[in-house]
């Protein structure tokens, strides 16, 4: 359903994203951030699924300033490239600045539409910082991202802001997560699933249909209730 076209960032440089139009009526935008894995075919069909429910839906190749066209599978080699990619060859920094420039391209195009965003792993914590730092953002969903309960944990989120964690999950610990549901953030709500990490990809062992369905269900409640 979708096409990678490429958007302008601060530096002049020209970041390709992936491009879904709404399936009819349109209901917003919608930012859908990556996993370490890339723009894989997982995460395209997560943005046909919301492109479904009526948002036009963008998900930025974070990594493409590194290794353009970078996708890697769940294991093996791929895993341990992912891994090294996410946490040592490019800077999450640059993530954070080259989304926050995708969102606000994506809200000057469309004036007065509600803006969303959300993303899985590395892009659940993406999310979350962009729902704490930028304005132009109406809500965020934010899946079992490792920086979110740690690093970003301190500061409230600007907007409304849902996050997702399984219990069982071995790469994102739950003690901080139950310390972040303790400080009560009026604009955040953070949910627990009885699953362990990755729990909304299909292509992961740790697979959970329940979790992942409820998690989606919620998000598009999110969305629909503040867009109106």
């Amino acid at each position: 359903m979708g096409e990678w076209i490429s958007v302008p960032m601060r530096d002049g440089h020209a970041l390709p994203v992936w491009h879904v139009a709404p399936v009819g009526d349109r209901k917003g935008s919608l930012v859908l951030v990556q996993e370490i894995f890339g723009v894989t075919d997982h995460i395209r069909e997560c943005c046909d699924e919301y492109a479904a429910e009526g948002y036009e839906v963008i998900s930025p190749a974070l990594f493409d300033r590194t290794k353009p066209g970078f996708e890697a599978g769940y294991s093996g080699a791929d895993w341990e490239a992912a891994v090294k990619m996410g946490r040592e060859r490019h800077p999450m920094e640059q993530s954070l600045a080259d989304t926050s420039d995708c969102l606000n391209w994506f809200a000057a195009q469309h004036l007065e539409s509600p803006l969303f965003i959300m993303g899985y792993c590395y892009g659940g914590s993406i999310a979350w910082r962009m729902a704490q730092t930028e304005p132009a953002v109406w809500g965020a969903s934010c899946f079992y991202g490792g920086h979110i309960a740690t690093r970003y944990a301190d500061e409230a989120p600007l907007c409304a802001t849902i996050a997702h964690f399984g219990r069982f999950d071995s790469l994102v610990e739950i003690a901080p997560v139950e310390k972040l549901i303790e400080k009560q953030h009026p604009t955040a709500q953070i949910f627990i699933y009885e699953a362990g990490h990755g729990f909304n990809s299909d292509r992961r062992k740790d697979y959970h249909p329940p979790s992942a369905e409820l998690a989606k269900a919620r998000t598009l409640q999110l969305f629909k209730v503040l867009a109106g």
